[in-house]
C-alpha cells in the first residue's frame, strides 16, 4: 500500500486533501489466448538473442563485444572505433524512428511484446505463479498470517528471483568483457571491482523493477507513456472496448438469449481488469497506463465463447472504426496514410544509407599529429624537417604492413617511418620525419598531404596535414 499524506486546511480535519492515492497490490491473472502467445513469443526471442549472443564465436573472438577499455566494439565482422560514432547514431536514429513508425501503426507494441520491463515482468509473474500459484491463490497466501509454507514459498521464489536477475547481470557485463573470462573469474571469484559491480547492480535494478515495482515504472518512471499520444491518431490500432456492444454491462444466465437480457455483452465478470498488469478498466476507455499487451482481448474473448456471444468486444481497433463502424479491410486501409508513409519513406532511406556507408567503409582510419615539441628544424644536410606522429588504426581482422607517402610540395619527402606494421584490431602510433629543401618553400604553413595505404592498394586513406616553414 502506498503511504497517504493528508495535508489539513483546518484544526478538525473537515477539510482534508491527498497527496498521493492508496493503490492495491496487482495481482495479475493468468491468461491464454493469441496476443499471451505473441507476448511470450516476444519474451522467447528477446531472451535467446539477449542471453544467448554474447556466447557466439566471431573467428577466434566473441562475435559482440563493446571492449570499453581497448576503445574496440566488435559487431560480428565489424571492427568500430570511437572515431565511428556515427554510425551508433545513426542506428539509434532508426531506432527511434521505428517506435515512432510502430506507435503510429499500432499503438504501444514495444511496451506490450518487447520492452524489458514486460519482459522481465512476465517472467517474473511465471515464476510467481510456479511457485505461489495463480491471482487466487497468491491473494490467499499474503493475507494469511506468518506460516512455514508461507515461508518456504516466499524464500523459493525470492532465491529464484535472485538467481535469475544475478545471471541477468552476468550477461549485461558480458557485453562489455569477454564473457567466457568474465565466467571463469565469477566461478574463481576473481572478478574486477567493476565487474562485480555492475553485475550486481544490474541484477538489482532486474530484481527490484520485475519483482517489485513492475507497473510503477510504466506508470510513474517511463517517459514513453507520457509522449505515446502525441504519436497516435483516430487511426492508430489500440486495445478499445466496444461501449456500443457492451453497455449496459450486467451478469445474466448463460442459458438466456443475449437479445432477451436487455443487456449488452458485457458481462461485468471484471477479469478484464483482473488481467490487466497494470491495474486498469479497458472499460473506461484509452489510459495512458495501458501498454498494449492485449490480455484483457484474449480473457475477453473466452468470456465471449463461454456466452455464445461474438468475439472482440475488447480487441485491437481503431478510433474511427469503431465510430464508424468500419470492417477490418476498412481499417487496414488507413494504414497507409501520410503519416505512416513519411515514417517508412525516412526509416528506409536511413537504413539504406548506413548500409551502403558500411559497405563503402574504408576498414582503416589516420588520424596526423603535428609534433608540438618540435614543430620545424634544420637538419645537419641543410633540410627544412617537420615530424608528425600519425595514429593509425587497423579495423580489419588481419595484420596490416602499411606504407606512408607524402605530397603536396616539391622535393617533399619522408626521411624515416615510411613503413609501418600494425596488428589486427590494433592501433598504433608512427612517428615520421617529413622534410625539404630549406627555402623551397616561403614562410607559413603549406598544406600537405599523406597517403597511407598496403601493398596491394585494397586499403587507402589520404590524410591533409600542414608543413610549417619558419620565418
Amino acid at each position: 500500500m502506498r503511504k497517504v499524506i493528508p495535508i489539513t486546511d483546518t484544526a478538525d480535519n473537515s477539510s482534508a486533501s491527498y497527496l498521493y492515492a492508496s493503490m492495491p497490490k496487482i495481482y495479475p491473472r493468468a491468461v491464454h489466448g493469441v496476443f499471451a502467445r505473441w507476448r511470450w513469443l516476444g519474451v522467447l526471442i528477446t531472451q535467446l538473442v539477449f542471453y544467448g549472443l554474447p556466447w557466439l564465436e566471431w573467428g577466434q573472438r566473441q562475435a559482440v563485444l563493446f571492449d570499453l577499455q581497448s576503445r574496440r566494439f566488435y559487431i560480428f565482422g565489424l571492427v568500430l572505433y570511437p572515431q565511428d560514432f556515427i554510425y551508433l547514431t545513426a542506428m539509434l536514429i532508426i531506432a527511434a524512428l521505428s517506435l515512432f513508425l510502430f506507435t503510429a501503426v499500432a499503438g504501444r507494441l514495444w511496451c506490450g511484446y518487447a520492452c524489458p520491463q514486460t519482459v522481465y515482468s512476465e517472467i517474473f509473474m511465471w515464476i510467481e505463479r510456479q511457485v505461489e500459484g495463480d491471482r487466487g491463490a497468491r491473494m490467499h497466501l499474503d493475507e494469511n498470517a506468518f506460516s512455514l509454507e508461507k515461508l518456504v514459498k516466499k524464500t523459493y521464489k525470492h532465491i529464484l528471483w535472485l538467481g535469475f536477475s544475478i545471471w541477468t547481470g552476468f550477461t549485461f557485463v558480458g557485453y562489455f568483457t569477454p564473457i567466457h573470462s568474465l565466467g571463469l573469474a565469477f566461478f574463481e571469484t576473481r572478478m574486477g571491482s567493476w565487474e562485480v559491480f555492475w553485475v550486481f547492480f544490474y541484477g538489482f535494478a532486474t530484481y527490484g523493477n520485475a519483482g517489485f515495482m513492475r507497473e510503477q515504472v510504466c506508470k510513474y518512471m517511463c517517459p514513453y507513456a507520457r509522449f505515446q499520444s502525441a504519436m497516435f491518431d483516430h487511426d492508430t490500432l489500440i486495445v478499445t472496448y466496444d461501449s456500443k456492444r457492451g453497455e449496459p454491462r450486467g451478469a445474466r444466465s448463460r442459458q438466456v438469449a443475449l437479445a432477451d437480457t436487455g443487456l449488452g455483452a458485457c458481462v461485468d465478470c471484471s477479469l478484464c481488469v483482473q488481467v490487466c498488469p497494470t491495474g486498469i478498466d479497458i472499460r473506461q476507455g484509452l489510459q495512458y497506463e495501458c501498454i498494449g499487451c492485449g490480455a484483457c482481448a484474449d480473457v475477453c474473448d473466452g468470456v465471449m465463447d463461454k456466452m455464445a456471444y461474438a468475439k472482440g468486444l475488447v480487441r485491437y481497433t481503431t478510433q474511427n472504426a469503431l465510430i464508424k463502424g468500419w470492417d477490418k479491410a476498412a481499417m487496414l486501409k488507413q494504414v497507409f496514410r501520410p503519416r505512416v508513409l513519411v515514417y517508412t519513406g525516412i526509416l528506409w532511406t536511413l537504413i539504406f544509407a548506413l548500409g551502403i556507408s558500411l559497405w563503402l567503409r574504408t576498414p582503416m582510419k589516420v588520424d596526423v599529429l603535428r609534433d608540438r615539441g618540435t614543430l620545424a628544424r634544420i637538419t645537419q644536410d641543410g633540410q627544412l624537417e617537420n615530424v608528425f606522429r600519425l595514429q593509425i588504426m587497423n579495423a580489419t581482422e588481419v595484420a596490416q604492413i602499411l606504407s606512408i607517402q607524402v605530397r603536396g610540395a616539391p622535393g617533399l619527402t619522408l626521411t624515416s617511418g615510411a613503413t609501418v606494421e600494425v596488428l589486427p584490431a590494433q592501433s598504433r602510433w608512427a612517428v615520421v620525419d617529413v622534410s625539404l629543401p630549406y627555402e623551397a618553400l616561403p614562410a607559413g604553413s603549406h598544406k600537405i598531404w599523406f597517403d597511407i595505404q598496403n601493398p596491394d592498394g585494397s586499403l587507402h586513406v589520404t590524410e591533409a596535414s600542414v608543413f610549417v616553414v619558419p620565418h
